[in-house]
């Protein structure tokens, strides 16, 4: 495919937030107008996907391979699978309605708006990078708008669960940084790609030690999102109680699947012995 189709779906909604930016505070009406319109055609161009995937191929689809750094070596590398492909178009599909329910708001509309659309395009990079250092970055950015769409168009306590959500965030994004920076000293790369190659044909192998400890951090990461035990929706802060009850459909239906996707493709990939251990409570309760 000529026409780089995936990251035009990804940064979409981060174009029309740039555009937003020139738009006065006041024009409440074109600001909604115009983050409906980038939303549905965020949607739209994620449509084709769906009829593009190939069922019956395995491996990544509509890769994009660019260096963006050179030293260290990171790769601008997207694809996906076809669980990336459904929460893609889910989120794609979520986020107009998203836009749609919260027309009524009236506090900060402008600033509210640019979140929501930073907000998709970090979701989307999430569930379709496959460059290490890149995920990390999508993961990053799409925390920096929930911060402050609880914070600022939350309700009740927005003001302590924005603040508790960013503190234990942070500390699984640091968990995950150590593990990316660790994986990167062991195999010399970031490609996520290349990694599972190597691993599957036996080129790459990690001690069950060390499987043991980087499957530990990944999961902690992920699991203050999800999450998998009771206990830790309070270490989440609690944020289901905190966005505005507008836009508050985007958090369950698309935001609590980040982990579980980059769960998937990460720690279960590069550790497979380690979730093959596991044991209760590491599952989801609702």
């Amino acid at each position: 495919m000529m026409v780089p189709w995936l990251s035009l779906v990804v940064f979409l909604p981060l174009l029309g937030a740039l555009l937003l930016l020139f738009f006065p505070a006041t024009s409440w009406e074109k600001i909604r107008r115009t983050a409906l319109v980038v939303t549905l055609a965020d949607f739209a161009f994620a449509v084709p996907l769906l009829f593009w995937f190939n069922a019956g191929r395995e491996g990544m689809q509509f890769l994009e391979r660019h260096v963006w750094i050179s030293s260290p070596p990171i790769l601008y590398q997207v694809g996906m699978d076809g669980l990336s492909l459904g929460l893609v178009l889910l989120t794609a599909f979520l986020t107009p309605i998203a836009v749609l329910v919260s027309w009524p708001i009236t506090h900060k509309v402008k600033e509210f708006f640019i979140m929501i659309l930073v907000l998709e395009s970090g979701m989307l990079g999430v569930f379709v990078a496959l460059d290490l250092f890149l995920f990390y970055v999508f993961w990053e950015v799409m925390l920096i708008p929930m911060y402050f769409l609880i914070g600022i168009w939350g309700h009740e306590r927005r003001l302590y669960a924005s603040i508790k959500f960013v503190l234990f965030t942070m500390l699984g994004s640091l968990l995950m940084l150590v593990a990316i920076i660790w994986l990167y000293t062991a195999t010399n790369t970031f490609d996520l790609l290349s990694i599972l190659e190597r691993l599957e044909q036996g080129k790459l192998m990690f001690p069950i030690v060390q499987q043991r400890w980087l499957f530990l951090a990944f999961f902690l990461a992920f699991a203050i999102k999800v999450p998998p035990i009771p206990a830790a929706h309070l270490a989440a802060g609690r944020p289901r109680g905190g966005p505005p009850r507008r836009a508050r459909c985007c958090w369950p239906a698309c935001c609590s699947r980040w982990a579980p996707t980059a769960y998937y493709a990460s720690a279960c990939h590069c550790f497979p012995r380690r979730p093959k251990n596991s044991r209760p409570p590491f599952r989801s309760w609702r």
